[in-house]
């Protein structure tokens, strides 16, 4: 069978050094089996370990391969679309519930790295910057909101306390979450799968799921081999494919294209960002960026709908980059990739059962790192028979794309251009 290695990436390449992981090319049992080594998948398998259950991983190509390995590594608190949209839609006591969730993953994230001594470049502290008067009003609303379900570590920065954190001249003001932050993101994932090993977890690499054989006992296929278990949990999100097409209609990949330049020096570094904060404005198609451990800058942005490989990632990434900082015209860029994460249309993420043994959890619609952090602790409570909290994402209400999967695309990119041009436009 072909062996698919990661894509280049500055990722891959400062990637910590870990033992290859076989194929499985043999009929095996366990508990649980969960479809996908990204971060949904590695949470919920060492959630499920931490319980005792017995769990094995089947991965179609390298532990952390999809988003969880290409992101822009920052550590996001909240969804796609915040609590307060949430509560319009589904009422104040679900409201409550995912409210008081908005903020675990990332709480999380850092319990994983402490826990288990993960080798990552953790760095605490995020800032959303806006551009214009009318995101700043939006952001105070967000501060309040999140402070009324109980999330402190929040800052509002005016334009001259933003200068002080990025040295752009774009902002008008901003707001710093202490509690948010950055990470390396593919050894985040890396040292999860050791974590998972190290309870006595299997992570077979190479090994896609062909086929789920639903029933009292599901079966999941790979090519040479197959997994009997109690229960499936699918956490395959944009590298899903038609594997359950009943979650292929309510959701779209999307690719997302991220560049990484040269080392800047220990100088240029701190002018840029002083503090070492992670950035995003407030733009509804945003730019994101923050410095590596190596004092490179890491800036993506920009959507491509259908999840195509755009030809010159860097013709697309780097003029959004030199807006931000001009100083930056004579760097080299080293690394540009694109990766993708899974749209749905209300931008929250779709949580469910299929049967009685089947869970999955997908669509985090760019908010992936710290949800997918909180989805496998949510799957594994009700894996345990604590279903409050799954019950919650469950009962969200989803929707086809018009059209279906033939017209998703073009309906999609057709909505970004509208809120494009409002960015533009600034309204």
């Amino acid at each position: 069978m072909a062996n698919t290695p990661y894509p280049e990436s500055y990722y891959a390449a400062s990637a910590n050094a870990v033992p290859p992981r076989p194929a499985l090319q043999d009929d095996v049992e366990t508990d649980v089996c969960v479809i996908g080594a990204g971060y949904t998948g590695l949470s919920s398998a060492l959630f499920l370990l931490e319980n005792g259950f017995r769990v094995t991983v089947l991965e179609a190509a390298k532990v952390g391969f999809g988003a969880s390995g290409r992101n822009g590594g920052q550590i996001v608190n909240s969804y796609s679309r915040d609590i307060d949209v949430i509560e319009r839609s589904v009422g104040p006591k679900q409201a409550q519930l995912l409210g008081q969730m908005a903020f675990e993953g990332g709480r999380i994230i850092r319990e994983r790295i402490s826990k288990y001594n993960i080798q990552c470049d953790l760095k605490d502290g995020g800032v959303f910057a806006a551009i214009t008067a009318k995101q700043m009003g939006h952001l105070e609303s967000q501060k309040r909101l999140w402070e009324r379900f109980g999330h402190t570590q929040l800052e509002l920065l005016d334009q001259r306390r933003i200068r002080e954190v990025v040295a752009c001249d774009q902002y008008v003001g901003g707001m710093l979450d202490m509690s948010g932050g950055h990470i390396h993101p593919l050894n985040l994932a890396l040292g999860e799968a050791a974590a998972v090993e190290s309870l006595g977890g299997i992570i077979y690499e190479q090994s896609p799921a062909v086929r789920i054989e639903r029933g009292t006992n599901p079966v999941a296929h790979t090519p040479q081999g197959k997994v009997r278990a109690k229960f499936i949990i699918v956490a395959g999100n944009a590298y899903l494919g038609n594997l359950v097409p009943e979650l292929a209609a309510k959701s779209m990949p999307c690719g997302t294209q991220v560049i990484t330049t040269e080392p800047l020096g220990d100088e240029l570094a701190k002018s840029l960002l002083p503090q070492d904060y992670c950035v995003e404005d407030c733009n509804y198609l945003l730019d994101y960026y923050r410095l590596t451990g190596d004092k490179r800058l890491i800036f993506g942005g920009g959507v491509v709908y259908g999840a195509r490989d755009p030809a010159n990632i860097e013709a697309i990434i780097r003029p959004k980059m030199l807006k931000a900082f001009p100083q930056l015209k004579d760097v080299k860029i080293d690394y540009a990739w694109t990766g993708n994460f899974l749209l749905t249309l209300s931008r929250l993420p779709q949580v469910g059962r299929l049967g009685d043994n089947i869970y999955y959890s997908q669509g985090c619609s760019g908010h992936g790192v710290t949800y997918t952090h909180l989805a496998g602790k949510v799957l594994a409570e009700a894996l345990r028979g604590q279903a409050e909290r799954f019950d919650a994402f469950a009962d969200l209400p989803h929707y086809p794309f018009p059209g279906g999967q033939l017209l998703r695309t073009p309906f999609a990119a057709l909505g970004a251009w509208y809120y494009g041009l409002r960015d533009k436009l600034g309204f």
